[in-house]
């Protein structure tokens, strides 16, 4: 298929240049985490690398029914010496699709015309929200509920059937690629020293090769009970790219009737993969906090009126690894705008968390730590750019690693359950729950000894000097919006100021109590399962002001960079060894 290229060669020179594009290198080929394995998981690693890239291909698929085959003539026009293909290629890899955003929350589109749907390629790409409600409400009046389930669960992909849809799972949608996925856990538990890893491995074969929701929970129960294994997998399955499936909640018609048959609005998982070298320092670090989940759980808001997954009382299912990364692909190696940095998995949604299965949070050591003189003169000009020089003091990266620890704890805490009816606007809450809750039990921390008082200062300013962005996000990245928010937010209590000139400055007696305030918020729009009282919170708090702009237009000017991409040293060549 022939297919016309989006962007200029000026302007793919300038977006693939250094100064633009910014490379996140994993683990090399010479690191010493990977040479002191044991030859045993050093063979077990090369056959979760080629699990990863099967990733890579269902992520692509479900991302735009386009991708694959534009990446192919990309491949097909680069030997025919086309310099704009070879340079498209370049964005297409690090976005991993036709179209993708950048850190200027603008559209990267790489072919002519193309168009983003926020059914992504888990719908029809020419279905309305207005036409899925439509024949959603007609099937259910059919008496089509289990059709119904199916459309409306994240593991479908749904196509058309004359007038009606039809959804299917993803065992058999992408039964080639999981397949081969399940081939090469397989052999990796043959090699790897790890029994308990072993057995994960091979639960989370027979998952992929089956429609069968309790095996992905089995699979799920074991993997969050890792804790002690030399490697780290893990098949990542979360929703913040399918926009479509929380709208029929929207519709209130049909929101009664999903309600009248008992049928959960789940959305579209996309498919990622990790694969890593669990870091044992930095592990035994993060074990650290895990004593302090309960004291966490017993100071959130309003924690008489809801059940959380971590007790004050009840052994708490909870494991924590540090990760050096090897390879990062499907959703968590697009980057788009950013990448992630950690995880807390699997969300509220998955089944395993039914059936007495914990949680697990991963950290991911080469995206956050990047020490190189490009990436600290990018840190310190916009320190000096933006920051008050009182507070230049209390910045501490670190402290951004220590913030994170506790955003990713508190994803367990706060309503368990029910966040579904919030639709669309779903994961923006949560996240921001999450950013909220780690600054609002600060104190806790701190007069717990996790944190010494200077230590509290360095979070709390690290985090509100990184609390703007170069430009005003989409709503569709949930992770931005809810930066702006904050901004927004804390600005309103006082807590940071902005001076006319968009210098940042930061009242830290101010920052807790207005954290645990908009936190006492979150959890009232949780715990209300109110699709009008959610959107209404986004709308209350997501504005651009001009405070905002005048920090972010600095942002703009001593940051050139709009687009990122993963390196990957040591997987590539486990690939071809």
């Amino acid at each position: 298929m022939k297919y016309e290229l989006n962007l200029s060669l000026e302007e793919l020179e300038k977006r693939t240049n250094k100064e633009y594009l910014i490379r996140k290198p994993m683990l090399d080929v010479n690191a010493p985490e990977y040479n002191e394995l044991e030859q045993g998981d050093k063979e077990a690693l090369k056959h979760l690398v080629k699990a990863a890239e099967y990733a890579n291909i269902i992520y692509m698929k479900q991302d735009n029914e386009d991708n694959i085959k534009f990446k192919n003539f990309l491949e097909d026009e680069i030997k025919k010496g086309n310099k704009k293909a070879e340079l498209t290629k370049i964005l297409f890899d690090a976005q991993l699709g036709i179209i993708g955003i950048d850190s200027e929350s603008k559209k990267v589109v790489l072919q002519k015309n193309a168009n983003e749907k926020d059914g992504k390629a888990f719908y029809p790409s020419d279905l309305t929200k207005e036409e899925l409600q439509c024949i959603l409400k007609l099937m259910l009046k059919n008496g089509e509920r289990e059709e119904v389930q199916k459309i409306l669960n994240q593991r479908s992909i749904v196509k058309r059937i004359d007038n009606k849809l039809k959804g299917i799972d993803y065992t058999e949608e992408f039964k080639e690629e999981f397949n081969k996925i399940a081939d090469e856990l397989e052999k990796a538990a043959q090699t790897s020293t790890n029994k308990d890893f072993n057995e994960y491995l091979l639960l989370q074969a027979k998952a992929l090769r089956e429609n069968n929701p309790m095996l992905d929970a089995q699979a799920d129960k074991k993997w969050a009970s890792l804790q002690n294994t030399p490697l780290e997998f893990t098949i990542s399955r979360e929703q913040y790219a399918d926009l479509l499936t929380g709208t029929v909640i929207e519709d209130e018609e049909l929101k009664n009737l999903l309600e009248q048959n008992a049928i959960t609005v789940t959305s579209k998982d996309s498919i990622g993969i990790r694969v890593g070298i669990v870091n044992k320092k930095g592990t035994k670090d993060l074990l650290k906090v895990k004593k302090y989940l309960p004291l966490m759980a017993d100071n959130m808001p309003l924690k008489d009126k809801y059940e959380q997954n971590i007790s004050s009382e009840a052994d708490n299912l909870q494991t924590m690894v540090d990760a050096d990364i090897v390879s990062l692909r499907g959703d968590e190696g697009s980057y788009r705008g950013g990448i992630t940095i950690a995880q807390n998995l699997p969300n509220n949604d998955k089944l395993s968390l039914t059936i007495g299965g914990g949680r697990r949070n991963v950290y991911h050591r080469q995206v956050r730590t990047n020490n190189s003189p490009d990436a600290l003169q990018r840190r310190q000009k916009r320190l000096d750019a933006t920051l008050d020089k009182n507070l230049h003091k209390y910045y501490n990266p670190e402290a951004d690693h220590w913030f994170t620890i506790g955003h990713e704890n508190v994803h367990s805490l706060g309503p368990k359950s029910g966040t579904e009816a919030l639709g669309k606007y779903k994961n923006i809450i949560e996240e921001n729950k999450a950013d909220m809750g780690a600054i609002a039990l600060l104190d806790c921390l701190t007069k717990a000894g996790v944190y010494t008082e200077e230590e509290k200062k360095q979070i709390i300013v690290t985090f509100a000097a990184n609390c703007f962005l170069k430009a005003k996000p989409e709503l569709s990245q949930a992770h931005r919006v809810r930066t702006v928010m904050q901004a927004f937010f804390f600005i309103k209590e006082h807590a940071i100021n902005i001076s006319p000139d968009g210098i940042i400055n930061v009242d830290i007696e101010k920052m807790i109590p207005a954290a645990y305030k908009m936190l006492t918020e979150i959890i009232e729009v949780q715990l209300s399962q109110d699709f009008n009282r959610g959107e209404k919170f986004i709308n209350d708090y997501f504005n651009w002001t001009q405070d905002i702009e005048a920090v972010s237009q600095k942002l703009r000017e001593i940051d050139k960079s709009l687009n990122g991409m993963i390196i990957t040293p040591l997987a590539d060549y486990l690939l071809k060894n």
